[in-house]
């Protein structure tokens, strides 16, 4: 039976990608060196033959002499300048060319990861007992034997190949010099593609193998796994402060929105629901703030203080609070109680402002006893909403 410190897990992805951030990706030095070598392969088999034409011709410049020539020797070096030119600006493209390939290579391999963490001086590398495990790894170890077995193969076919066409390149020199080089360039070019061969399939191996190790080496125990996720999920006492915090936020909004509301609805002291009703930009009415308890009586507070109707209807009341969201339409099955109870309110107001008779009585609007949260033929609430607590109303 396996320690909880056993490293048997796959490395979480928080921890994938720190490792990235610290430069850390699974890099094979096989594909580099495929990238390196065929892009130096092609780069002299496409660009030596003008180079070497655009070098002889300076060759022929600097080499022609004259009376004037011979009298001042010291010209000699301004010639030599186009050829150092020459020179320096094939050097730098072809290491253009193979540095670019072999920084594409890295990126196909293990992505692109940007860090300096990787240069930064890290004195704990100066310890010479862990430099000395890291020598006996798994993964040194099969990369050592993967490079003896690759020099082998190397060694062998380049043996076999030379030793099948040396005594043709032998025979090179009863032909033409032109006819000769061409042979010696096709037969120098079919040997490059043969170790090219076996790089690309060492490569081939050696990208999975090295994207292996590197998943091996992030494994976590058990252990690790859980602080991990105690960090993730942090401290419960914060978490349950921030959750504190957000819910006053949110009864806070919800009490800022009291006085834009038409009539406020209570049930008569544990629930409190403000609603209202634009005509020209609302298809039906919206609750825009709702409680239960202390914030329901600071809902009729802030009512009472600017004027809202404060009404009671409890089974309507209820039911608005259980399954009415904020900011979106009541459901359909209350639209007539609501109405009932708006109509009212529109002659409250009315009358209020000396337009009409006051109202007789306030309607007690018929609510669906299954939307009643403390009616027996109630529905079970949404996961998503709050039920309401049961009272003795």
């Amino acid at each position: 039976m396996s320690s909880s410190q056993d490293k048997n897990l796959p490395a979480t992805e928080r921890k994938l990608q720190k490792t990235r951030q610290d430069g850390q990706a699974a890099r094979s030095r096989d594909l580099s060196h495929l990238a390196i070598l065929g892009v130096g392969a092609l780069a002299l088999l496409l660009l030596a033959p003008h180079f070497v034409e655009w070098l002889q011709r300076a060759l022929q410049h600097s080499l022609r002499f004259d009376a004037a020539t011979v009298r001042t020797p010291g010209a000699m070096l301004e010639r030599l300048q186009p050829l150092v030119l020459l020179g320096v600006a094939g050097s730098a493209a072809f290491a253009a060319l193979t540095s670019f390939a072999a920084l594409v290579a890295g990126v196909g391999a293990g992505g692109l990861v940007f860090s300096l963490k990787p240069i930064s001086p890290q004195f704990n590398r100066l310890n010479p007992l862990k430099g000395a495990a890291n020598l006996f790894s798994k993964q040194q170890l099969a990369n050592v034997a993967k490079m003896v077995l690759m020099t082998a193969i190397l060694a062998t076919v380049a043996w076999h190949f030379m030793g099948n066409g040396i005594e043709s390149m032998a025979q090179l020199v009863l032909q033409p010099s032109p006819v000769a080089l061409r042979h010696v360039g096709e037969w120098i070019v079919s040997g490059m593609a043969l170790l090219l061969l076996v790089v690309f399939l060492f490569a081939v191996v050696d990208v999975p193998l090295q994207a292996f190790f590197f998943k091996s080496r992030l494994k976590m125990s058990h252990e690790e796994v859980k602080q991990e996720h105690k960090e993730s999920d942090g401290n419960p006492q914060l978490k349950g402060r921030m959750r504190q915090k957000a819910r006053e936020i949110a009864d806070g909004m919800s009490i800022a929105a009291v006085p834009k509301a038409d009539f406020v609805l209570m049930n008569p002291t544990h629930y409190a629901v403000a609603l209202r009703y634009d005509e020209a930009a609302m298809g039906a009415p919206q609750v825009i703030s709702k409680g239960t308890d202390l914030l329901a009586f600071k809902i009729r507070e802030v009512a009472q203080a600017h004027g809202v109707p404060v009404l009671q209807s409890p089974m309507l009341a209820r039911a608005l609070y259980a399954h009415a969201e904020l900011e979106q339409p009541i459901p359909q099955q209350l639209y007539t109680a609501v109405a009932q109870v708006l109509a009212y309110v529109y002659r409250l107001k009315a009358a209020m402002r000396g337009e009409g008779r006051m109202p007789l009585e306030q309607p007690d609007p018929q609510v669906p006893p299954e939307l009643d949260p403390h009616s027996p033929q109630a529905q079970r609430p949404s996961p998503r909403r709050r039920a309401p607590r049961p009272t003795s109303d």
